[in-house]
């Protein structure tokens, strides 16, 4: 790891179970976070479920599958939180190096497997099919180190809680935060031969303010390995009167219900992001964001040179595990 890395290690706000992880690895001990899948396998723990304690295997630190009881087989996404894809290195923002989040996604999954969660599940489904379960100690205690963050899988934001455990692992920069704390993290990739029944595709984007998602929607093919970045752009303070005064004059029913105070924020934060969310009304999101992004086109928000903040390396869900992985994977 890098020196600026192991500054992390040795801060003293770290938990100290963190900072013996992270120090471990910089020891040489790497290889106990980058477990082989068939080590993964034998990796078992338990939760208690519903009230009855469950063998489970944690995939990563926030799923795992059922091992045994009525669930047996079952797959279940941990809802209130995420952590780093961890099936290689993917992640990248600020000067964290796509290595080193790979890490801390596998330091995520060996936290999830150092204890016994209490768990509830009511037995809806996500659109992958798995079980919909939540951990509320599991998900504080990866936030709070900083191995996770908080979400919501709409644009509401995130449990109150869950957001308070972020903004003190944010303060403390610890995790994923001790180089930088992107506005939005993009946290899984779709390319557009994915779309079978003609809905579109999206990318999600999730706020570390207050955990509210985006569905970064388009229509472009990924190729295998290709890095794919959330840009932000300079925000001029008077373009963005001038456009959100251009809207109220020019397109009033697309902003209905916003006062001047929240047409402000709608449209800053589209200055910067080119998406439009929250406080704007959902049904008002796609035909502001279509309108304002042909305005962006015309160099109405001028001219400034974009970043890249957040960024994920595509690699086809076929093309992540076993011997035929993706070569950036190996």
């Amino acid at each position: 790891m890098r020196a600026q890395a192991s500054n992390l290690m040795y801060r003293p706000t770290q938990p100290l179970r963190l900072r013996r992880a992270l120090a471990a690895l910089a020891g040489g001990l790497l290889s106990l976070c980058l477990v082989s899948d068939a080590q993964a396998a034998e990796a078992r723990t338990r939760v208690l479920l519903n009230g009855v304690a469950t063998p489970v295997v944690f995939n990563d630190g926030d799923s795992f599958r059922v091992l045994g009881g009525p669930l047996s087989g079952a797959k279940a996404r941990l809802s209130g939180f995420n952590t780093l894809e961890s099936h290689g290195p993917v992640h990248q923002w600020g000067t964290w190096s796509v290595r080193e989040m790979y890490v801390l996604a596998k330091l995520a999954t060996h936290n999830a497997r150092d204890n016994v969660w209490e768990c509830s599940s009511d037995g809806k489904t996500d659109g992958y099919g798995r079980m919909l379960v939540f951990c509320p100690g599991l998900a504080k205690e990866q936030i709070r180190l900083g191995l996770a963050h908080a979400m919501s899988i709409d644009d509401k934001p995130a449990d109150a809680e869950l957001m308070a455990a972020q903004r003190e692992a944010i303060a403390a920069k610890r995790g994923i935060w001790a180089h930088g704390v992107p506005d939005y993290i993009l946290t899984s990739l779709h390319s557009s031969e994915e779309d079978v029944e003609g809905d579109g595709v999206y990318n999600r984007l999730v706020s570390s303010k207050d955990g509210h998602s985006i569905k970064w929607r388009h229509d472009i093919k990924y190729n295998e390995c290709q890095n794919v970045c959330h840009v932000v752009y300079p925000a001029d303070e008077a373009r963005v009167t001038a456009v959100a005064d251009r809207l109220r004059r020019e397109q009033a029913a697309l902003v209905t219900g916003l006062d001047d105070d929240a047409l402000k924020t709608v449209v800053r934060g589209f200055a910067v992001h080119r998406h439009v969310t929250t406080p704007a009304p959902e049904a008002q999101q796609g035909p502001l964001a279509a309108l304002l992004l042909a305005w962006a086109a015309s160099g109405e928000f001028g001219a400034g040179q974009p970043r890249n903040e957040s960024c994920m390396i595509h690699v086809d869900f076929k093309r992540r595990y076993g011997g035929a992985r993706a070569v950036c994977l190996r």
